[in-house]
C-alpha cells in the first residue's frame, strides 16, 4: 500500500459516467467527496458517512460500493458510474429511473440514487431476482419515505421488462409489503 506525506496533494484520474475525468485532492479525501466537490457529480448523497444508510452508493468497476467508505486514491484508475450516468447515451431515463417514476418508488429522493446503483449492479448480476432477493439486496439501504414496496416492484418490472416478460403481477400475496402490510399509506398491490 502506498503511504503520502502530510498535507500531500495527489492527483486522482478515473472515468466517471463514460469520461475520463482528474482532479487533486488530499490522500485522505472521501470519494463521496471528491465526486461532490471535485468533479461536480453531485447526485452521489452522503447520508450517515459510516456506511450504513447506502444513500452514497456508486458503482465502482461495476461492483456497488458505499463511496463514504472509499478513498478517492483507490478509485485511481477505475471505472465511476454515478446517478449521473444511468441514463448515459441516451435520450431520458434509463429502464430503472423510469420504472422507479412510474412505481412512485421515491419520495424525498434523497436515498434513491444509491439505491439505484445498487440495484443496477444486482440487475447486472442476477437478471432475473425473486422479490425475496430483491428485499435482501435493499437492507443495505435506509429509506425513511417509501417503505421500500414501490421499489421493490420497479426492480422486479424492470427485470421483467428486460427479459422480455409481461410486468404488473405485483407482489406475491404473502409478501410483507402487499396490501400495505408493513407500509403504512401505500396502496394495494394487485394485478395492474
Amino acid at each position: 500500500m502506498k503511504t503520502y506525506r502530510k498535507n500531500e496533494v495527489v492527483r486522482i484520474e478515473l472515468v466517471l459516467n463514460g469520461q475520463r475525468r482528474s482532479g487533486t485532492c488530499e490522500p485522505r479525501t472521501l470519494l463521496s467527496d471528491f465526486l461532490r466537490q471535485d468533479l461536480g457529480a453531485t447526485g452521489t448523497h452522503v447520508g450517515c458517512e459510516h456506511g450504513v444508510c447506502g444513500a452514497c452508493t456508486v458503482n465502482i468497476d461495476g461492483v456497488a460500493g458505499r463511496s463514504c467508505m472509499t478513498l478517492a486514491v483507490q478509485a485511481e484508475g477505475c471505472r465511476v458510474e454515478t446517478v449521473e450516468g444511468l441514463n448515459a447515451g441516451q435520450e431520458g431515463l434509463s429502464d430503472l429511473q423510469e420504472a422507479f417514476r412510474r412505481n412512485h418508488a421515491l419520495q424525498c429522493g434523497f436515498c434513491t440514487a444509491g439505491i439505484m446503483m445498487s440495484c443496477t449492479d444486482y440487475l447486472r448480476r442476477n437478471p432475473d431476482p425473486s422479490e425475496l432477493e430483491v428485499r435482501e439486496m435493499l437492507s443495505g439501504h435506509l429509506c425513511r419515505c417509501t417503505g421500500y414496496t414501490n421499489i421493490v416492484k420497479a426492480v422486479l418490472e424492470t427485470a421483467a421488462e428486460r427479459l422480455g416478460r409481461p410486468h404488473g403481477a405485483g407482489l406475491a400475496p404473502d409478501s410483507p409489503g402487499h396490501a400495505g402490510v408493513g407500509d403504512a399509506g401505500q396502496s394495494r398491490l394487485v394485478n395492474a
